[in-house]
């Protein structure tokens, strides 16, 4: 078996979390060598160029990752393709009452950003191809993990041939089906929501003045994200919660089918919905690695943490949660290993309250929101009526809203 040479560390995964996490690593400490391992190929520097498409997914990123991803270098070039959103409309369908987040009463010059997947993509790509200490490996397919005494021995499949990489730390981000982490024998506490999510771009009749719409619905929470680049953009992208056993009709249904049970779920607070892009669908589910550290091993991004879409928490956690490891590792500790135990516990540590927080506030608001029992539907109203009228509760919708109710971190 061929040898690579030896890095510092290494991530598994290429996808939005682990391009992130290379980015603030190599930032944190331009001395560490650093390796990111993908399974599917990787575009060379440059190419292909970037040409918005109406069926590109995109992700929400709010107002505390913004500043995380200032400090890694990566915000100006992200924010060319990005949404602002000015403001939060959240209600429940058939209810008085609703709450409205506004960026003036927060402070800030946007909630958050819509930004298209695509974009973050090649960013991210672009960023990583301009760092001296970082190395791309695609395809490498990672087939084993073993721990030794001074760190962890990656067997791996690279440009069809079999190699071995010895590191310090490894970083699994892998996807919420990891099969590293189950290949370590790293449980799950799952909880199936019996939802499926519905994705697809709408385009508008009017422009959606950069608010966001979160309208929950006795079948589940559907939310509606501003695109386009601007406040004058005409195009929205569309979470759509249904039960599991309704999504099959929904999907197989004509355009106009489907623009008017939308239509007719979300109401006219963006006028007529006149076209629908490709469709998609994914099942929802609650996830949480009863591990996360292990002695030279992290679990990161979905593999630690797969949440309902609602309120759009996951990637922001996940940028937190990296944001912190790197801060932690940047911590100069002599004699430490960076991928020794009591190290990546105490990151563990640090994060622990903030995951608690978000994934309890996610999942507490899927729960809720999703039911048609007369007890929590009144509850609900009362609810939205009780945060207009009490500054404390609206404030701390507003901080989770914007990703800044954990802890700040500093690289």
């Amino acid at each position: 078996m061929n040898e690579l040479e030896p890095v510092d560390i290494a991530i598994i995964g290429g996808g939005m979390v682990g391009a992130t996490l290379a980015a603030l690593l190599a930032q944190a400490n331009p001395n560490w060598r650093i390796a990111l391992l993908e399974a599917f190929e990787l575009p060379a520097a440059g190419e292909p160029i970037y040409q918005p498409s109406f069926d590109d997914r995109s992700t929400a990123i709010a107002w505390g990752s913004v500043t995380l991803l200032q400090q890694a270098g990566l915000w100006d070039i992200l924010r060319q393709q990005a949404t602002p959103i000015h403001q939060v409309h959240v209600s429940d369908r058939g209810h008085l009452g609703g709450s409205l987040i506004d960026r003036h009463q927060a402070g800030v010059e946007a909630l958050g950003y819509v930004v298209p997947n695509t974009w973050i993509g090649r960013t991210l790509l672009s960023h990583l191809h301009q760092l001296p200490n970082l190395q791309l490996l695609a395809p490498a397919q990672v087939g084993r993990i073993q721990p030794v005494a001074d760190g962890a021995r990656l067997s791996l499949r690279y440009q069809g041939e079999e190699y071995s990489l010895h590191t310090d730390l490894v970083v699994i981000a892998d996807g919420a089906r990891s099969p590293l982490r189950e290949s370590l024998g790293i449980d799950l506490a799952v909880e199936d929501y019996r939802q499926t999510a519905v994705i697809a771009n709408i385009s508008l009749d009017q422009p959606h003045q950069g608010v966001a719409y979160e309208r929950f619905t006795d079948e589940g929470p559907l939310a509606l994200l501003p695109l386009g680049g601007s406040v004058q953009g005409c195009q929205s992208a569309l979470v759509w919660t249904q039960p599991s056993e309704c999504v099959g009709e929904l999907l197989q249904a004509s355009d106009d089918d489907f623009l008017q049970r939308l239509q007719q779920r979300f109401g006219y607070r963006l006028g007529r919905l006149i076209e629908v892009g490709k469709r998609d669908s994914y099942p929802l589910a609650l996830s949480v690695a009863k591990e996360q550290v292990r002695s030279s091993i992290v679990i990161m991004g979905n593999a630690a943490h797969f949440l309902h879409p609602v309120a759009g928490q996951g990637f922001n956690l996940a940028l937190r949660d990296c944001a912190a490891l790197a801060a932690t590792l940047k911590q100069n500790i002599p004699g430490e290993r960076l991928g020794s135990l009591s190290r990546l516990q105490q990151y563990q540590q640090q994060q622990q309250l903030d995951q608690q927080l978000t994934i309890q506030f996610s999942d507490q608001l899927t729960k809720w929101f999703s039911s048609s029992a007369l007890p929590r539907a009144a509850l609900r109203a009362l609810g939205f009526i009780g945060l207009e009228a009490v500054a404390p509760a609206k404030g701390w919708l507003t901080q989770q809203t914007m990703g800044s109710a954990g802890r700040k971190v500093i690289l």
